[in-house]
């Protein structure tokens, strides 16, 4: 499951680039990625990729990239860099977090 895209970059440079940083096939972690696609299907149809990060699987990424919970959401692109630590649950919240809505 890591590196595993959920959606085509389009050819354009306006997309969103998201990586998800889960923990196993927990239930928390589905959830998390369940609600972010969601999210991205009401919000960014077709302007989205998310990449999906196994902490299980390569443990070293955890302390490289700052990843202190999981799921945690990185927003890569549009600059600047956000993130979201939770299962993605609270909508607005994401929202707010991704810049998509204002507060």
């Amino acid at each position: 499951m890591p590196g595993k895209k959920c959606n085509a970059i389009p050819a354009s440079t306006d997309y969103w680039s998201l990586r998800l940083y889960i923990a196993g096939q927990t239930e928390r972690s589905r959830r998390a990625l369940s609600n972010l696609k969601e999210v991205c299907e009401q919000n960014l149809k077709g302007r989205y990729h998310i990449e999906i990060v196994d902490l299980r699987k390569k443990p070293q990424l955890a302390s490289g990239h700052q990843i202190l919970a999981v799921p945690t959401l990185v927003r890569k692109l549009p600059t600047p860099i956000k993130r979201i630590i939770g299962d993605l649950s609270v909508r607005e919240r994401v929202l707010v977090g991704l810049d998509l809505h204002p507060i």
